[in-house]
């Protein structure tokens, strides 16, 4: 390859990285946006639906309220878990990736009950041999300039078995 094609295919590529990072902001401004424009106790189901789209996935709530799963993973660093209440009227949005959803996270829970209190994950691997699975939620700390990823590992039985926050790994190959 010449040094003019090679050049070439790394301009391509920053094009691209450079789309691709614009997108994901604009997702976010988006969600920025209609966030705003909801409020608990007045916006209506249909408004949520109107803002957001289909939900990722739809959860029984307390008192007959369900909550909704929009999920911006794998390249977005929030979930949002929008709660409507059994009126059909908006209860709360929370955005679910944080420290402090992350400690609820508990030895012995469910597989089922961390996805329903963080969303689907941006990366789901297996390991035959010692029989885990790891799952992988993007997130920006508070104060961080950097997204990280919190990994929940599970045990055969779908159990957490541990929790940790690193670096992605991802973002550290560029």
């Amino acid at each position: 390859m010449s040094r003019a094609d090679t050049r070439s295919a790394w301009w391509r590529l920053g094009r691209l990285i450079t789309a691709t990072l614009a997108a994901v902001g604009l997702v976010g401004a988006c969600d920025l946006q209609n966030i705003a424009e909801l409020e608990p106790g007045v916006s209506t189901e249909a408004d949520v639906r109107e803002k957001f789209g289909q939900p990722e996935a739809v959860w029984d709530g307390a008192d007959g309220a369900q909550v909704y799963e929009y999920n911006r993973q794998p390249e977005g660093v929030v979930n949002y878990m929008i709660t409507i209440g059994a009126d059909g009227v908006l209860v709360k949005v929370a955005q679910v990736l944080n420290e402090e959803t992350f400690a609820q996270v508990q030895p012995g829970m469910a597989m089922e009950q961390v996805r329903r209190l963080l969303g689907k994950p941006r990366k789901v691997q297996t390991y035959a041999l010692s029989g885990e699975t790891h799952q992988d939620w993007r997130f920006q700390p508070k104060g961080g300039t950097e997204p990280m990823l919190f990994s929940v590992a599970f045990n055969r039985d779908l159990r957490v078995i541990k929790t940790g926050t690193m670096p992605d790994p991802d973002l550290q190959k560029r």
